[in-house]
């Protein structure tokens, strides 16, 4: 028996009710997946079910290899870290991703994703991801909430987004001492036309650093006390961070890039 190890963040998922909800999230039949962490198979196998056109499997333990290789030969299995993986180059069509994700780097994985993507291309045509609930809740938070921060500015750029449930530490082996949210991530086809990513990464930052001060001292940090975009844009700098919408942000950013 497999003993997952803690180091790589490992909880099996094995409930079989929710491996089945998760494969009829998004459609499967004649599509190419690609599958990031998938332990020991048990989605693998649910995901075959489906009748995919080819999945690939992206598993970083070395131990899990000869277990996937036995049970999935005819399908692709890489023994990396998907932190190090060219996603584009894995495969000429889109792909459709499904990953219960480790929960110490699973922020980062989905930053990854969000902020390497090209202008007008998408190398995907759906996420569905499990991350840990109170990081679900951070994504898909709205405005003027607790949750709403740098996390939901960022994935909200491109994608749409949507919670499909919650999933109880009882689904998992070992069972978390947390729950857990499954989200679906669709590509817009209408977003900011940001030019590069870094610069929404800087503006986000410089403002949530310190979102519990309002909104001028970050401001006047970015644009030397040029006034004159927060009264183009609308803004009260009298607010604080969580005050202002994605769309600000976004729009804060162009004019950040134009300067």
């Amino acid at each position: 028996m497999i003993k997952p190890k803690k180091s790589l963040g490992q909880n099996f998922l094995n409930d079989k009710n929710i491996l089945a909800k998760i494969v009829s999230v998004t459609k499967i039949d004649g599509k190419s997946i690609l599958e990031v962490g998938p332990g020991t198979g048990n989605l693998t196998s649910y995901i075959l079910k489906k009748n995919p056109k080819k999945i690939f499997l992206i598993e970083k333990d070395k131990n899990l290899i000869s277990i996937l290789i036995n049970k999935f030969k005819d399908q692709t299995i890489i023994n990396d870290d998907i932190l190090r993986i060219n996603e584009k180059k894995i495969c000429k069509e889109k792909l459709t991703v499904f990953g219960n994700l480790p929960y110490n780097i699973s922020t980062e994985i989905l930053c990854k994703w969000i902020l390497n993507l090209d202008r007008n291309y998408f190398w995907f045509d759906s996420l569905v991801l499990m991350f840990q609930k109170e990081v679900a809740n951070r994504i898909v938070s709205e405005t003027n909430t607790s949750n709403y921060g740098r996390l939901s500015v960022l994935a909200n750029w491109k994608l749409d987004i949507k919670k499909i449930c919650d999933i109880k530490p009882s689904s998992f082996f070992p069972k978390p001492k947390i729950d857990s949210s499954l989200l679906i991530f669709k590509p817009k086809k209408k977003f900011h036309n940001i030019k590069n990513s870094k610069n929404l990464e800087t503006i986000t930052k410089v403002f949530f650093n310190q979102r519990r001060k309002m909104l001028k001292k970050p401001y006047n940090q970015l644009f030397n006390g040029n006034f004159e975009i927060a009264k183009k844009l609308n803004i009260d700098l009298n607010l604080r961070p969580q005050n202002l919408s994605h769309e600000i942000y976004y729009e804060l950013t162009e004019e950040y890039e134009n300067l």
